[in-house]
């Protein structure tokens, strides 16, 4: 087991958080109107009572940014985790399908499943992460029959009150950084050098962001907005969920 130093964290966000915020901006160009009233609900806009196409836009916009933005930087916290792992305890990025990471301490194989944060999935996701451990325990064990092989989902944020899950442990926030690392402060160690740049990157991503939605507010009110400048509701609900 080796230390990792904190400049050895700042370095490797500084070289890669660029990755994130090109990857965030990326997926807003190309972002496509038609796309996002498709798998929207119109019914909820409704209910809700929205009355202008800005609201609506922007409802849209905001709603992929969220989701999406979770993936990408879930990915690229993943990265993090493996390169940490790496330097500490010699980890690897796994080729193994349903594994992201494998590294050996105290003559144990640990093979992690890692994920943003503790509530990533349903039963059947989850039933296919077990799945994929014991796939992978068994593609690992016909190499060296006498490894020990433990299965661990790990996740960069939250808490996991009973790591203990029976074929597998759940590790979260500073249980699965202090697992990866030693470091029982890392988690919050790790804060600061991701702010690396934050400000100018967001600026980027505001600017996209606003063309965006000026973009999307000027064909939606020519598309979906009747004369008078009411949302045309009929015509919008026909676009999204009409059988012809």
């Amino acid at each position: 087991m080796q230390q990792i130093s904190l400049n050895d964290v700042s370095t490797y966000v500084e070289n890669n958080i660029g990755t994130f915020h090109q990857k965030r901006i990326a997926s807003l160009d190309g972002l496509s109107l038609t796309k996002v009233l498709k798998r929207k609900n119109p019914y909820l806009f409704k209910a809700k009572y929205v009355l202008t196409a800005e609201e609506i836009i922007r409802g849209l916009v905001d709603a992929h940014i969220s989701s999406n933005e979770e993936t990408i930087f879930g990915d690229w916290l993943e990265g993090l985790a493996i390169f940490i792992n790496g330097k500490v305890y010699g980890g690897w990025k796994s080729g193994i399908e349903g594994i992201d990471l494998e590294f050996d301490n105290n003559g144990q194989r640990f093979m992690v499943n890692i994920k943003s944060g503790p509530n990533w999935g349903n039963a059947s996701q989850i039933k296919k992460m077990k799945s994929d451990f014991k796939t992978a325990a068994k593609t690992l064990r016909t190499s060296n029959s006498g490894l020990q092989v433990v299965a661990i989902n790990g996740c960069c944020y939250g808490k996991s009150p009973n790591p203990d899950k029976g074929d597998y442990f759940k590790y979260c926030g500073q249980r699965f950084w202090e697992f990866i690392s030693g470091n029982a402060e890392l988690y919050t160690e790790i804060i600061e050098p991701l702010g690396h740049k934050a400000k100018e990157k967001n600026d980027e991503f505001q600017q996209s962001y606003a063309q965006r939605i000026n973009m999307f507010t000027k064909t939606f009110t020519c598309e979906y907005c009747k004369d008078n400048g009411a949302i045309d509701w009929k015509k919008l609900v026909e676009f999204n969920s009409s059988a012809s």
